[in-house]
């Protein structure tokens, strides 16, 4: 069969295709235009919606900066050197054996900001002592209160198993003899245990008992400040329901905010302590119940309780990888970590140490297991007065005649040069001491 050729495009037709691959060109050219259009606006104007919110931000943080600057100025000028008359305004009973105590400065001028966790020092004027009585307390809310200084005290009774030991001497006082409208003489306040409000790090408060008081400052300080969103944990350990201090108030705040989660643990509960209603587990507060708990161990961790307490938990907390400058624990009181007096290098070797008390005329041999100067003096009949046991009132302030010393922990201030604070010295070689 013979093949026929297909008919030639005539040149119309050809003019016709190229016109219209000519205009799709141009079209999808157009097209492309546009859309890189849209695309470069909506980047540019995405940029500078960023660049905006940065720039608000930015101008936030140095109006935030200005602000905390002027109230740290104004702060700065409201501290006070040696000691302050305050007034108890109000005298609350919070739970067995605990009492707030709310401060109003008695010339009525303003106060300044503290740092959540800090505490004040008091000169008391006790009956039948026969001289003035120097302790520590933790302030126990947050430096919003701009009026007034409150302080949580619990007191201390006679042990059980050994009633012939007096009770508490200062907290027997603050609870038994001082009343609404008496008048304290006060330090500024002061300490090294403290939050730091300028950090999102999210906290692990554990608290024992009446260890509470400085971590319910700081976990105030993030409710009511503008960090609210910072993430916090509170585990708290007491016997039972009638040592729980600030239960309904606890209780709120882990009602009320997202991000603050408050777990609390009875030893010894009673038959009226019902679990999920007083409480939320039985037993005390452990490492085991903070794993299981937090989503990690990504967290700084503030502690203040019982000695026995604390010793077990630090050691827990590094076992579980917590690096030590991640954990932070009161600093004075009952609440104290008692720390091994690590001797100097140049002393390693060396088995004892001569310490000279001038005044009492004694010769000491002091080594690890004295601890402190302070203990040491203690431990052969040398009267060194103290209040706080931490470097942190400075009344154990006491002249240094020959040798040097260095410090277990760093004093929350600085001795007066020639000086030291044996509660928390140990000495670097032989030493004389003014006492």
């Amino acid at each position: 069969m013979e093949r026929k050729d297909a008919p030639p495009i005539s040149g119309l037709k050809l003019v016709a295709v190229i016109v219209q691959t000519i205009g799709v060109i141009i079209i999808g050219a157009l097209l492309a235009q546009v859309v890189l259009f849209l695309v470069s606006t909506w980047h540019r104007v995405t940029y500078e919606r960023q660049r905006r919110t940065l720039a608000l931000e930015l101008l936030r943080c140095r109006v935030e900066a200005a602000r905390t600057l002027k109230v740290g100025q104004e702060d700065e000028k409201r501290f006070w050197g040696g000691f302050r008359k305050f007034v108890v305004r109000q005298k609350v009973r919070e739970c067995h054996d605990v009492y707030s105590f709310y401060l109003a400065p008695h010339d009525r001028k303003p106060l300044p900001r503290f740092q959540p966790g800090q505490h004040l020092v008091f000169k008391l004027h006790i009956p039948d002592t026969t001289k003035p009585v120097v302790r520590c307390y933790s302030l126990s809310d947050s430096p919003t209160q701009s009026d007034y200084y409150r302080i949580t005290i619990k007191r201390e009774l006679s042990p059980s198993d050994n009633p012939d030991v007096p009770a508490g001497l200062v907290s027997s006082y603050f609870h038994n003899h001082l009343q609404e409208g008496d008048i304290l003489d006060v330090k500024a306040p002061s300490g090294k245990f403290f939050l730091d409000l300028t950090s999102a790090a999210p906290v692990a408060f554990v608290a024992g008992g009446v260890g509470i008081t400085p971590l319910l400052s700081m976990l105030n300080s993030i409710t009511e400040g503008a960090a609210t969103t910072r993430e916090v944990w509170l585990f708290y350990g007491v016997s039972n329901g009638t040592e729980h201090i600030m239960k309904d108030h606890l209780a709120q705040l882990n009602r009320q905010y997202h991000n603050v989660h408050v777990h609390v643990c009875y030893s010894q509960p009673s038959d009226a302590d019902v679990i999920g209603e007083d409480y939320d587990h039985s037993g005390r507060v452990s490492v085991d119940l903070l794993r299981g708990l937090l989503p990690s161990n990504n967290y700084e961790f503030f502690l203040c309780g019982p000695p026995a307490m604390m010793d077990s938990l630090t050691k827990q907390l590094k076992v579980w990888g917590i690096p030590e400058d991640k954990i932070f624990f009161e600093a004075f009181g009952s609440a104290t970590v008692k720390k091994t007096a690590a001797p100097p290098p140049r002393l390693a070797d060396a088995t004892q140490v001569e310490v000279f008390f001038s005044k009492t005329g004694k010769r000491c041999q002091w080594d690890q297991k004295h601890g402190s100067l302070l203990e040491l003096a203690e431990g052969n009949a040398v009267q060194i007065d103290f209040g706080c046991r931490a470097g942190s009132c400075g009344t154990c302030l006491t002249a240094i005649k020959a040798g040097d010393v260095t410090y277990m922990t760093e004093p929350g201030v600085a001795p007066e040069a020639g000086s030291c604070f044996p509660c928390i010295a140990i000495p670097k070689g032989h030493v004389t001491l003014d006492a």
